[in-house]
């Protein structure tokens, strides 16, 4: 068996890390599989969002520390959080469990980050003598300079309410209702247009870096363009018609 497995049905693929006896750690394993998942889905059109989601009671322990092991790295840590920034369907993290280092990364890199009320976070680096460095790159943006302090240095562990209070997961619910609110959350991103998505996306990552000017006359041309698209002109004739938009799929039943 694989570090993940990636199942397909209805537009949405799941990615399900799978290496139980290492607490779903960053290994070469799991970033060379997380890698070419991500890079799949991108590739394959019947994807229309994808789900992250974990076996057992980690959803991921963060970096490798075990020793050993002779398989290629051909995946950064970096590469797989930019490349789940940059993979133009939204991604959704389905967290069960202890979400630390380096899978405190993977939650702020996703697009919509949902966990149990169990779950469990911690940057908790500098307590093996190191530091958050390249998972700052998605955590800082979502954080107060305070709580980012606060939670850097001291490397304590946290619960789902105060992650989600600092900006770092998007939605925590009882454990019993988490598949629920994953399937909620799918099921309202399967209603937008795929390119609208990848233009949404594509906003919150630009937008904040821009000068007041520069994101006006940036944003002015990207709303042209999707306004004169066809895709917007199919969901715009459906909402006249009060009629489901093209991409939007059937309910069941």
């Amino acid at each position: 068996m694989g570090a993940t497995s990636c199942a397909i049905a209805g537009g949405v693929a799941t990615i399900t890390m799978d290496m139980l006896e290492k607490h779903n750690a960053l290994s070469t394993e799991m970033l060379n599989a997380l890698g070419d998942d991500i890079a799949a889905c991108g590739a394959d059109p019947s994807v229309r969002v994808v789900v992250l989601t974990h076996v057992g009671p980690t959803f991921c322990a963060g970096a490798d520390l075990s020793t050993g092991g002779v398989t290629e790295a051909r995946y950064a840590i970096a590469d797989v959080l930019r490349a789940i920034l940059d993979l133009e369907k939204p991604v959704v993290a389905r967290i069960a469990g202890r979400c630390l280092g380096g899978g405190v990364g993977l939650a702020a890199a996703c697009d919509i980050s949902i966990a149990s009320a169990e779950a469990e976070f911690g940057f908790t680096e500098v307590r093996l003598g190191v530091a958050p460095a390249v998972i700052s790159v998605v955590c800082l943006p979502k954080l107060r300079r305070a709580d980012a302090s606060e939670l850097f240095l001291t490397g304590r562990r946290f619960g789902a309410t105060r992650a989600a209070e600092v900006g770092l997961i998007t939605e925590v619910v009882e454990e019993r209702e988490l598949e629920g609110a994953v399937e909620r959350a799918v099921e309202q991103l399967l209603r937008g247009g795929p390119r609208a998505l990848a233009a949404a996306k594509r906003i919150v990552a630009t937008v904040p870096s821009m000068g007041r000017d520069e994101a006006f006359a940036w944003a002015t041309s990207l709303a042209a363009e999707l306004f004169g698209s066809e895709e917007a002109a199919a969901g715009i004739a459906a909402f006249r018609e009060r009629r489901l938009a093209p991409w939007v799929p059937p309910r069941p039943g």
